[in-house]
C-alpha cells in the first residue's frame, strides 16, 4: 500500500474528528439538564424546572439543516468546474483555425439542483436518523456507534433481495461475524444495568437503533437504484435531502407531534419544539453542542466524499473503526477528568465483553469489504469470468452506446455552442 500524502492524511483526520464530534455532541445534548418553557402547576402558575434535552425529532431537524450546508459546497464545486471548462474552451477557440470542425471539449455535467426524486431517500433518512436518535437517549455513545455497524447486515441482505447482487461466502461470513459482535455489544449494555426498568430501556434503545439502521440501509438501496446512474453529485444528494427534510419536519412532522399527548414528557407533548428552542436559548453550553452537531454534519459529509474519492475501502474501514474507538475513549476521558454528567464510565464487569464485541464488528466489516486475502480457501475465491461472457458484456455496452450516441452528441453540441456564445 502506497504511503499517504499530506492531503490524504488531513482528509482522513478530518473525517475521523468530525464523525466523532457528530456522535459525541449529539449525546452531550441528551445529557444536558436545562430550564425550558414553563409548565402550569395545580394552581395554574407557570413552573420552570430543569429537565433533560429529550428532543430526538428536533435533533433530526438540526441534522437536515447541517445537510443543506452541503449545497454551498456543491455551488462552489460547480462554479470551479465551469471556470475550468471556459478556460479550456477559450484556449481551444484561440488555437482552432478551422471553425467548421466540432469542438472536442466535453461540457461539465451539471443537472438541475432541485429534483423531486430526492424526496424518497429523504423520508428514509428522516425516520432512520430519528429512530437511532431516540435509541441514543437510552444507551451510551460508544454502544450507539458500535450498533450502527449493523447496517452492513441489512444492506447486504437488501441488496441481495432487491438489487439481485451476488454475495459470496466471504460476505456472508462478514455479516455473521458482525452479528456476533452486535450481540456481544448489546448484551454488555443490557447486563450493565441492575435495575429491571433501566435494562428494559437499554433493550428498547438497542431495538430502536437497529430499526434505524434497517431504514438507513433501505435508503442506501433506494439511492443506488434511483440515483446512481443519473449523474448527481453526492453533495447535491445530501444537500437536497437536507432541503426536503427541513420542509417535511417543519411543515408536517413537528407540528403533528406537538399535539400528540405524552404523559411521560416534561410538557406533556410527544415532541415540544418550543421547549427545545427555549432550552437552547437558556443554555450556552447546549447551544455550543447544537452548533457543533450542525457543522460536524456538513463537514463530515464533505470529508467522507473526499476520502471516498482519494482513498480505498481499507482506509474507510480503518477510519470507521478508529471513530468508534475514539468516541469511546473521549467519553471515558470526559467522565473521569472533566464532568461526570457527561461521557460514560467503564464497567469493570461487562466492559471487556463490549471490547470483544467491538473487535468482532471490526473483523466482520473487514471480511465484508474483502480486506483479507482468503484466496487460499476454495469457497472464498473470486469467481473466474470467462472470455466469452466478457465479450458479450462488451458488445452489449457498445450497442447501448451506439443507440444513444446521436442524442448525446446533439445535446453536447448545443451546450458547447451556448457556452461559446457567452465567452465570445
Amino acid at each position: 500500500m502506497a504511503a499517504l500524502t499530506v492531503r490524504q492524511m488531513l482528509l482522513a483526520v478530518g473525517m475521523l474528528v468530525t464523525g466523532s464530534i457528530n456522535t459525541l455532541s449529539k449525546k452531550a445534548q441528551n445529557d444536558c439538564n436545562v430550564t425550558g418553557i414553563g409548565v402550569p402547576d395545580e394552581n395554574g402558575t407557570l413552573v420552570y424546572e430543569e429537565h433533560p434535552f429529550d428532543h430526538p425529532w428536533f435533533q433530526t431537524v438540526i441534522m437536515f439543516i447541517g445537510e443543506t450546508i452541503c449545497l454551498m459546497g456543491l455551488f462552489i464545486y460547480r462554479r470551479r468546474e465551469r471556470k475550468i471548462y471556459r478556460k479550456q474552451l477559450l484556449v481551444n477557440i484561440q488555437e482552432t483555425e478551422d471553425y467548421s470542425e466540432p469542438i472536442s471539449i466535453e461540457a461539465p455535467h451539471q443537472p438541475r439542483v432541485f429534483q423531486f426524486i430526492f424526496i424518497i431517500p429523504t423520508i428514509c433518512d428522516l425516520f432512520g436518523t430519528t429512530l437511532a436518535g431516540i435509541g441514543l437517549v437510552y444507551v451510551s455513545a460508544s454502544v450507539w456507534q458500535m450498533l450502527r455497524g449493523s447496517i452492513i447486515i441489512f444492506a447486504g441482505i437488501l441488496s441481495k433481495i432487491f438489487l439481485k447482487r451476488k454475495l459470496r461466502i466471504i460476505h456472508w461470513s462478514g455479516m455473521i461475524v458482525t452479528m456476533l459482535g452486535l450481540v456481544l455489544v448489546g448484551l454488555s449494555d443490557v447486563f450493565e444495568e441492575t435495575d429491571h426498568n433501566e435494562a428494559s430501556k437499554q433493550a428498547l434503545g438497542i431495538s430502536l437503533i437497529l430499526s434505524g439502521q434497517l431504514v438507513s440501509a433501505s435508503q442506501m438501496i433506494i439511492e443506488e437504484t434511483f440515483l446512481k446512474h443519473r449523474g448527481f453529485h453526492p453533495l447535491q444528494v445530501v444537500g437536497m435531502e437536507g432541503i426536503f427534510g427541513v420542509f417535511f419536519m417543519s411543515a408536517i412532522i413537528l407540528p403533528t407531534l406537538y399535539y400528540i399527548p405524552d404523559d411521560s414528557a416534561y410538557t406533556g407533548r410527544y415532541e415540544d419544539s418550543l421547549d427545545a428552542m427555549a432550552q437552547i436559548r437558556n443554555s450556552p453550553k447546549l447551544l455550543s453542542f447544537v452548533l457543533l452537531y450542525l457543522f460536524s454534519i456538513a463537514f463530515y459529509n464533505y470529508f467522507g466524499l473526499a476520502v471516498t474519492k482519494s482513498l480505498t475501502a481499507v482506509h474507510r474501514t480503518l477510519i470507521d473503526a478508529c471513530r468508534t474507538m475514539l468516541v469511546w475513549l473521549v467519553s471515558l476521558f470526559i467522565y473521569y477528568t472533566i464532568d461526570k454528567n457527561f461521557g460514560e464510565a467503564f464497567n469493570k464487569t461487562w466492559g471487556l465483553l463490549q471490547i470483544d464485541g467491538f473487535m468482532f464488528l471490526v473483523i466482520g466489516t473487514a471480511l465484508y469489504n474483502e480486506l483479507f486475502d482468503l484466496e487460499w480457501i476454495p469457497y472464498c475465491r473470486k469467481p473466474v469470468t470467462s472470455p466469452e461472457s466478457v465479450m458479450a458484456r462488451a458488445n452489449k455496452q457498445d450497442r447501448d452506446l451506439v443507440a444513444n450516441s446521436d442524442e448525446d452528441a446533439q445535446e453536447d453540441n448545443d451546450l458547447l455552442q451556448r457556452d461559446k456564445n457567452r465567452i465570445t
